[in-house]
């Protein structure tokens, strides 16, 4: 007897020169997927992912179409491998745009393009080096919002990711991030940790991005989903394609409420959690959030397999 799972997607951060080349071999379905996205942006994305350099993948316009197509070619490997569809999907960031082409909202070749222009919006929206995000960590929620208004002094610095019970990361303007990264040790942080970003996302720096990204949006066909998918800005499905393409503007400077949507899977039946993307980052997440939950990484053909068994356990 199979068990319920559900299926969610990383965010940048996740990517690495290499990644999911183990289970290229084996699967042609994985380079396929990155042909597709490939020939939509005219850019090699599984030369740059394999081969990189590191730098160029790193770059926000690069990492968020890499990373899509990344999460596809595993949606679509384990497709290959499993009878049953998941209860429901979500993502992590821009890992929601992946879990919207796997539910057949959007086009993988749309979305590529999508993320590739969201990529450079965000990064024309503020300067490298004028904004920063850094994660902290052994504060509540609350404590860390207290944190970013004290820290902010007529600067933008706000909790954006709420990843984990006791892991929140801030971002805004690079001096308010620091006064608030060192407000929180004084506040018995344990850690408070820059992260390595050169763009500080979900905070309202994002603005003028998302009323750009909004005029690429409408271009786009949206469809309702075939399966539900839990969006970063409510914690909750939303069925209807305009509303999914408000949210998409919404997200940009909004919260990714991750800990609210893990429970939310929970609430809906879910019994495993399948993190479809290079990296674990989100498996490490889930237990910590829902110890009640299993979670697999699907990463390479070994941990495939795991997963693969793990459903039909």
């Amino acid at each position: 007897m199979s068990k319920k799972f559900a299926i969610v997607f990383p965010g940048q951060g996740s990517q690495a020169v290499g990644m999911l080349a183990d289970l290229a071999r084996d699967h042609p379905v994985v380079r396929r997927t990155f042909e597709e996205g490939s020939d939509a942006l005219g850019v090699d994305l599984w030369l740059l992912s394999q081969k990189g350099p590191k730098e160029q993948l790193n770059e926000t316009q690069n990492t968020q179409p890499a990373l899509l197509c990344a999460g596809i070619a595993v949606m679509r490997v384990l497709d290959e491998r499993l009878d049953q569809q998941p209860l429901a999907m979500a993502g992590h960031s821009l890992g929601e745009y992946t879990a919207l082409v796997a539910a057949g909202v959007l086009d993988l070749a749309d979305a590529a393009r999508l993320v590739a222009e969201r990529g450079r919006l965000m990064q024309e929206a503020v300067p490298v080096g004028h904004g920063a995000m850094a994660a902290i960590l052994g504060l509540d929620d609350r404590q860390v919002r207290k944190v970013c208004e004290e820290a902010a002094q007529g600067q933008v610095v706000e909790a954006v990711n709420f990843n984990s019970p006791g892991q929140v990361v801030v971002a805004g303007d690079a001096e308010a991030v620091s006064r608030a990264s060192e407000g929180a040790r004084v506040a018995g942080a344990k850690r408070a940790l820059l992260l390595d970003v050169s763009v500080p996302s979900h905070c309202a720096l994002m603005k003028p991005a998302a009323q750009r990204l909004a005029l690429a949006l409408q271009a786009v066909v949206f469809r309702a989903p075939s399966t539900p998918v839990l969006q970063n800005v409510t914690a909750a499905e939303a069925a209807n394609p305009g509303e999914i393409r408000s949210l998409l503007v919404e997200q940009l400077f909004s919260p990714v409420r991750w800990v609210e949507t893990v429970q939310a899977l929970t609430q809906r039946g879910v019994e495993l959690v399948v993190e479809a993307g290079p990296g674990k980052i989100l498996t490490g997440l889930v237990k910590r959030i829902d110890k009640s939950l299993q979670a697999r990484p699907v990463v390479d053909t070994a941990s495939l397999d795991n997963a693969v068994e793990a459903v039909n356990a």
